[in-house]
């Protein structure tokens, strides 16, 4: 059975990314939407069986669309620049099953989509793919406040702040992670 779905996110190119990516791989788009609020309506005009709502849009945003529609068959999922903590707890709290981070590729939404639309067939790699798009949450999250660590310290700004810890992690050979890590531990000596 063909799973219909809505994408809201006020990038169109991202809409049309997706759009692409997901009728490629047959799912039925029945509505896109650059606002939260038109994505509200469109999901209660069509009641599809997954929405990817960005997490920031004009109208309403997001989680407020996911607690809206909370008590419906619509399963969602969030797509996401961000990695804070408390917008990833908020965002559970209103029902959303999962989030996407931006920029992401077919070949990585694919699989998770497909296991969170039909759990009986997921299987270990699909299960390797949601632990490695978490971890890559984490990590954004913990080098985003290693790069504030630095800027506020330091006086850097963002891009320099960010060079300094993608130039210890390739010198050391090491992970931005944990390069990061040792910043916010007070361990970083560069």
């Amino acid at each position: 059975m063909t799973k219909r779905v809505v994408i809201a996110d006020d990038e169109s190119i991202i809409r049309l990314d997706l759009k692409e990516i997901l009728e490629g791989d047959g799912y039925l788009v029945v509505g896109e939407a650059a606002r939260g609020d038109d994505s509200l309506t469109m999901i209660k005009e069509h009641q599809p069986d997954l929405a990817l709502l960005d997490i920031k849009m004009p109208g309403i945003d997001g989680i407020e669309v996911a607690r809206q529609i909370k008590d419906t068959n619509t399963v969602v999922v969030l797509l996401t620049a961000f990695s804070q903590r408390s917008l990833i707890e908020s965002a559970r709290d209103a029902g959303v099953v999962a989030y996407l981070v931006k920029p992401f590729r077919g070949s990585e939404i694919l699989p998770k989509l497909a296991a969170i639309l039909d759990p009986s067939r997921s299987n270990s790699k699909d299960e390797a793919t949601a632990h490695h798009v978490e971890d890559k949450i984490e990590t954004r999250e913990i080098v985003q406040q290693a790069k504030e660590l630095l800027m506020s310290q330091r006086g850097m700004d963002e891009p320099a702040a960010f060079e300094l810890i993608q130039q210890a992690a390739m010198q050391g050979r090491t992970r931005m992670r944990e390069v990061a890590q040792q910043i916010l531990n007070g361990e970083f000596l560069g």
